[in-house]
């Protein structure tokens, strides 16, 4: 026997399944230098610099493994777009970065606010003074970025950059090559062009 559920039922669960989706994307900033940058000005590119061995993070998540899976991600999502990977003479020039850095969220009393989830005992008696809600206090986390800056070969002068929130604290294996991969096709979704 079939039941009949209310429309708006239906709708409303959709939306809150799309909406919880939405949220697991990855954040991209990027940012065009349009008085420099054209449309087909990249043919060829080669890297500039690359992680230097006394980086205070050089064994930890800008390691030289992550490293090359980002150089090979960046170069495969060039060679997508037609740019191509060459020794010398690069139309472009392309740089990157992995960091983090510690992010504390301070909370918010109450079952809507920031932090304010679990239960516990507090002053108020139970459950504290914002009800059986409680306030966890702050919430401390790390916040990962990976980074792409493309150049003009020969000016030298910046034409694009992008940035995208992923964290490979603890990332090893196939885990680091998925999160990185990830992140450079997310950033190229903003690829100039």
């Amino acid at each position: 026997m079939m039941q009949w559920i209310p429309r708006s039922l239906t709708l409303a669960a959709v939306m809150g399944a799309g909406l919880a989706l939405g949220g697991c994307a990855l954040q991209v900033r990027s940012d065009v230098n349009r008085t420099a940058f054209h449309a087909g000005q990249c043919h060829t590119f080669a890297f500039i610099g690359s992680f230097r061995a006394d980086n205070p993070m050089h064994g930890t998540i800008a390691n030289p493994v992550n490293e090359s899976r980002l150089r090979a991600a960046i170069t495969a999502h060039m060679a997508t777009v037609g740019v191509q990977l060459v020794k010398d003479n690069a139309d472009c020039l392309v740089g990157y970065g992995i960091g983090s850095t510690l992010v504390v969220d301070p909370g918010f009393p109450g079952p809507y606010g920031y932090g304010g989830y679990g239960y516990g005992f507090g002053a108020w008696g139970w459950g504290g003074p914002w009800g059986p809600w409680g306030w966890d206090g702050p919430y401390v986390y790390h916040q990962g970025v990976i980074g792409i800056d493309l150049y003009d070969g020969k000016t030298r002068e910046a034409l694009w950059h992008a940035s995208v929130d992923q964290n490979l604290s603890g990332a090893t294996g196939t885990d680091a090559e998925q999160r990185i991969d990830a992140a450079v096709a997310a950033l190229f979704t903003h690829f100039p062009g």
